[in-house]
């Protein structure tokens, strides 16, 4: 057991993987939530995903030795602001959010002396949403960034540590803006870009809703994958991560004549190399073990794998 009691502020698909992980493994003794949405406490009582559902954040955090805030970023100040007077001394505060600059102005000017704060983002997800989402071997070889302030005890950092490689992660330590530049690159962007094919294809009236739905090939398909997720917090990941974002679409932008220029003057010398160059980083993120090697992104194993269970 590595905590005493966790209050998970917010029960979406990050929080509820994280409950059923700890009680898995065994790495909390306690584990309490609360949500904004009734709704949402409800299912959580109903699938029992904590040992107590409250109706708001300051009440579940109360005896915590580790909260995690687990809510859209636009919210975080708030809820710093409000659970602040009931932190434990020597309680643990972090987060989940995919920008981590912005939570650091927002809640760390809210919590007390001798309260460590130590911003997460663990690298897992899906575009599934909600507590019956949740399963506990999302964050299995997946990397989870910590991004501790100067002056951090390191003993906070090495026990928060202790917890993400118990769920299975790798864990690496990052500078706040080093972390929304390398996020703006690897997910940001990719969703922005995601949601912007996909509204192209609903804007272009030569092809019928009906067309794109059923010729959907590989690629759109997967872009309508990550473009199904949560549109709160990813509104919110862009407002907060604006400078980041802004410079990689501008470099996308840059790529992207490159390319266009290519294909009207038929230099395929061009598109060969550039097709070969990305197709290695491609090679890359399988032998990372980020992903799988398997035809149609192992589509195929895993309606298999479910079908025997």
């Amino acid at each position: 057991m590595i905590y005493q009691r966790v209050a998970l502020i917010g029960l979406g698909l990050i929080a509820s993987s994280m409950a059923l992980a700890m009680r898995e493994k065994g790495l909390a003794g306690e584990i309490v939530g609360t949500a904004r949405s009734a709704e949402t406490r409800e299912v959580a009582i109903e699938i029992g995903l904590c040992d107590h559902v409250y109706q708001t954040a300051a009440e579940a955090v109360a005896g915590a030795d580790l909260v995690v805030l687990a809510t859209p970023l636009g919210v975080m100040g708030a809820i710093a602001e409000e659970i602040a007077p009931l932190l434990a001394p020597g309680a643990t505060v972090t987060d989940v959010g995919s920008v981590k600059r912005s939570v650091i102005d927002a809640v760390a000017g809210h919590l007390p002396d001798g309260v460590h704060f130590i911003p997460g983002h663990p690298l897992a997800g899906t575009e599934h949403s909600g507590p019956r989402s949740g399963f506990p071997t999302l964050f299995r070889n997946r990397w989870c960034i910590l991004v501790p302030p100067d002056g951090t005890d390191p003993a906070a950092v090495d026990r928060l540590t202790d917890l993400w490689r118990g769920l299975g992660a790798n864990v690496d330590l990052m500078e706040p803006d080093h972390h929304d530049l390398v996020l703006a690159v690897t997910s940001h962007a990719p969703h922005l870009i995601a949601y912007t094919m996909v509204g192209v294809a609903d804007d272009l009236r030569r092809v019928t809703d009906s067309e794109v739905i059923k010729y959907s090939a590989a690629g759109f398909r997967d872009f309508t994958r990550i473009a199904a997720s949560d549109p709160t917090m990813w509104r919110d990941v862009f407002l907060t991560n604006r400078d980041a974002t802004l410079e990689i679409l501008g470099r996308f932008t840059e790529e992207l004549f490159s390319l266009q220029r290519a294909i009207r003057t038929g230099d395929g010398a061009h598109l060969h190399e550039y097709f070969t160059r990305t197709r290695a980083i491609r090679r890359g993120i399988i032998e990372a073990g980020q992903d799988t090697e398997a035809p149609d992104f192992g589509r195929a194993i895993l309606a298999g794998k479910e079908g025997a269970e």
